[in-house]
């Protein structure tokens, strides 16, 4: 069985960040900016290289900075003709073309109840149409091919749902959802179970599932029939997992850096990472890092290193 093009992409943007808070009071944590975008703006790109027609944004209250970024401010276009800051109008361009090349659609979910709730949110926009679903806080960048591209195709191979996989270190299987494997090929696990944030004993593997996923109509069906389960939320995984038993799930063990954005100490990093991969920045940062290295033993522990 082969699988068709997937055209439609949900970005569940409706959590509350309250690990970010009070940063994300009166903002979404989706905006937080990494390096000088919002973190958002990675994942939209990714899904318009990855050839992505519509992009269906699920909401909650206290939104509309994301519709405000996609949208033209034509306040601010005019405000910097008349000073002449070409360099600032072309970047807001790029931002405009992003909505020009890809149909962007936003819902609300009315509650906070969960991933998978908040994808089943989407179901009348995908129309009984395979998807994907990307979560904005990983930020997963590989230049030759996006992520998302690597698991629409390996859909359009084997007609399978797909998870994005990486292998992360047997200490820290208990904070993702780990699947269980009956062999694989060229890089493309066949899913026999997966285990939400499963003790370390007890974990099947130490492949992770990160947030990239292309669904089959299956999945949904089965958000349709969910009940609450880890932290009383409906969760993606569980409903994934109900299909494993009629329709083939894959694990595709993805090319590209990883960046997860969702904690403070992982957007930070994420910064600066990014940061020193960025010509001009790389520049001034690297003294004041070798800075912070050569300080005396007293000086790192005051500035927290």
């Amino acid at each position: 069985m082969t699988g068709r093009s997937v055209r439609k992409a949900i970005f569940p943007a409706a959590g509350l960040g309250t690990r970010f808070l009070p940063a994300t009071k009166a903002q979404p944590k989706e905006m937080l900016p990494l390096v000088d975008k919002p973190t958002i703006q990675y994942g939209v790109e990714e899904a318009i290289a990855s050839g992505i027609e519509q992009v269906i944004m699920v909401t909650g209250g206290g939104k509309r900075a994301i519709v405000d970024h996609f949208d033209r401010s034509l306040e601010l276009e005019h405000y910097l003709e008349q000073r002449g800051k070409s360099d600032l109008l072309h970047i807001l361009g790029e931002v405009d073309d992003l909505s020009n090349r890809v149909d962007i659609t936003y819902i609300q979910q009315k509650e906070p109840l969960g991933l998978g709730h908040a994808v089943w949110t989407a179901r009348r926009l995908v129309e009984g149409e395979a998807c994907a679903v990307l979560l904005a806080d990983d930020v997963i960048l590989c230049e030759e091919r996006p992520v998302l591209k690597q698991l629409i195709d390996a859909h359009r191979t084997t007609g399978a749902t797909v998870l994005a996989v990486r292998r992360v270190p047997r200490n820290e299987v208990s904070r993702f959802g780990i699947i269980a494997t009956a062999g694989s090929k060229g890089g493309i696990h066949e899913v026999v179970d997966i285990v939400e944030k499963p003790p370390v004993g007890d974990a099947p593997s130490d492949l992770a599932a990160l947030g990239r996923y292309v669904l089959l109509p299956a999945v949904f069906t089965e958000l349709d029939r969910a009940e609450p389960g880890a932290g009383n939320e409906i969760q993606l995984v569980d409903a994934i997992r109900r299909t494993i038993s009629r329709q083939q799930v894959v694990g595709v063990e993805f090319e590209g850096d990883y960046y997860d954005t969702g904690t403070v100490p992982g957007y930070l990093r994420a910064n600066l990472m990014l940061a020193m991969k960025r010509e001009g920045l790389r520049e001034e940062l690297a003294p004041l890092l070798r800075e912070l290295l050569e300080t005396s033993p007293e000086g790192l522990q005051r500035s927290g290193l």
